[in-house]
């Protein structure tokens, strides 16, 4: 088996690479759901990935210094009617989305499939929704399609909470609290992972698991070539039709192979490496509609000591600047309409507090994930409009930490365009295209294209487009991978 990898590093959004001398850091700045199942079948302990290190608490920063903290299950800096609530929202949710955990490591069925082993994939939900109890089947079936909204609002009663813990909800999607589709369901995704559903960031960091990903293919006889670009995917005809027979290198190289398996976006694969010319229109016009526009831009800042956050002892955790809902509401609307807001919402992280070799010794990375800046700014992102929004983000973080600037040796913001032209993702989106009701489950990317084999016979997909979505979850591939094998 040979791996082809474009970049000179591996993971893709995932990968680490230096962004100031000496400084290092990730699209992806922590790991959350990663599949527990994926890493024993491919033991991943035995590789160094240890996927029971601690894990970081959720900061929902406050402009006075009264943070709300969680840790673990533990709910501090609200009162104690939130505090209950807390726990008996927590319960229902897990219950939830342990339900749905199997489903996600499961080819979703085609509609109108009469195959036992499909038919028994919608049975098992369905027997698993069934085991919750009447009231608590009805509960779900409320919840799954409310907007976040509606959900934290029946909950809570602090504003900060409510933002803080819609937060992975949202995040990575073009959804708003407000917004009438699936928020919740990604949220339950999120919390479906193998560590606990908490974010971690261990002493080998985000590139430990890439490592380990790496050390475990090498151990199973895989190649894997960096620094190798695939220009064309060769399809050629055989008696049964269209059939992929090789790829095409940047540098004239062919290689046959039997099967392709992609990774790349449902748009990228299709549209650039397959070309039209081989896919029926129908087909092509479905994937030209997919909605691939990111929303997520990366701040990284290279300091030269730890800033202090007001109120807090160690900026030791995922800090979430959103003060209420209606500050991400509204900054979902100025995207909406091709701005970024004047009052960004984020999530901020300190990675090399756990991981020291993102940085020199006594000084650090910040990485910030920036919620609602467009793909396609109105005014177009050019030098100015990058360092407008640099400036804008660092504005906002020093109202909570004041001394930041003094701490800044270099600043590096990249925009969803970036994250296209740097990493090949169309539109810069983290799930290659949107997490959606009409995108997801059987309809992942499209019909024709969602149990990971293709209209061309011996092409497969199997990146964060594909069922059941993006993340450092693992689910596509391993999916693909059953498909293939069958």
């Amino acid at each position: 088996m040979l791996v082809l990898e474009s970049s000179e590093s591996l993971g893709g959004l995932a990968s680490s690479g230096e962004f100031y001398p000496g400084f290092k850091t990730s699209i992806a700045h922590t790991v959350n759901h990663f599949s527990q199942k994926i890493a024993n079948d491919l033991d991943l302990a035995s590789h160094g990935f240890n996927s029971k290190s601690g894990s970081l608490p959720i900061v929902g920063l406050s402009i006075d210094g009264n943070h709300l903290v969680l840790k673990g299950n533990e709910l501090s800096g609200v009162a104690p009617e939130d505090s209950q609530a807390y726990g008996t929202y927590l319960d229902s949710m897990q219950r939830f989305a342990d339900m749905l955990k199997p489903f996600w490591l499961k080819t979703v069925p085609r509609i109108g499939s009469n195959r036992l082993p499909e038919l028994l994939s919608f049975a098992s939900l369905g027997l698993n929704l069934r085991l919750l109890g009447k009231d608590a089947m009805r509960e779900f079936l409320r919840v799954f399609s409310l907007p976040m909204r509606d959900l934290m609002d029946e909950n809570f009663d602090n504003d900060i909470l409510k933002a803080m813990l819609s937060w992975d909800g949202l995040i990575g999607s073009k959804l708003a609290p407000r917004s009438p589709n699936n928020s919740v369901l990604a949220l339950l995704y999120r919390m479906s992972g193998g560590q606990d559903d908490a974010h971690q960031v261990t002493t080998e960091g985000v590139r430990g698991l890439i490592a380990a990903l790496h050390s475990s293919a090498a151990a199973a006889g895989v190649e894997v070539r960096s620094g190798t670009s695939v220009h064309r995917i060769h399809v050629g005809e055989n008696d049964a039709g269209l059939v992929a027979t090789g790829v095409h290198l940047k540098d004239s190289e062919q290689i046959d192979a039997d099967n392709i398996v992609s990774s790349a976006d449902p748009q990228s694969t299709f549209l650039n490496l397959v070309g039209v010319e081989h896919l029926e229109i129908e087909f092509t016009n479905r994937i030209r509609r997919l909605r691939c526009d990111g929303y997520v831009a990366k701040l990284h800042l290279a300091l030269d000591d730890l800033p202090k956050f007001s109120g807090l002892t160690r900026p030791d955790g995922r800090m979430i600047i959103a003060p209420n809902l209606d500050a991400i509401e509204f900054a979902y609307d100025d995207a909406k309409y091709g701005d970024f807001s004047q009052q960004p919402v984020m999530e901020i992280v300190i990675p090399s507090l756990q991981d020291k070799s993102l940085a020199p010794d006594g000084q650090h990375v910040l990485s910030a994930n920036i919620m609602y800046v467009p793909y396609n700014l109105k005014k177009g992102w050019d030098k100015k409009a990058r360092e407008d929004l640099c400036k804008l983000v660092i504005d906002v973080i020093e109202r909570y930490a004041p001394d930041i600037r003094s701490h800044i040796l270099y600043e590096e913001v990249l925009t969803p365009l970036d994250l296209e032209q740097i990493y090949g993702v169309t539109g810069g989106h983290w799930h290659h295209t949107e997490f959606a009701l009409d995108q997801l489950f059987m309809m992942r990317p499209t019909f024709g294209a969602a149990q990971y084999s293709t209209p061309i016979s011996g092409l497969y997909l199997c990146g964060a487009g594909c069922h059941p979505g993006g993340g450092l979850m693992g689910g596509p591939g391993h999916n693909a991978a059953r498909e293939i094998l069958r």
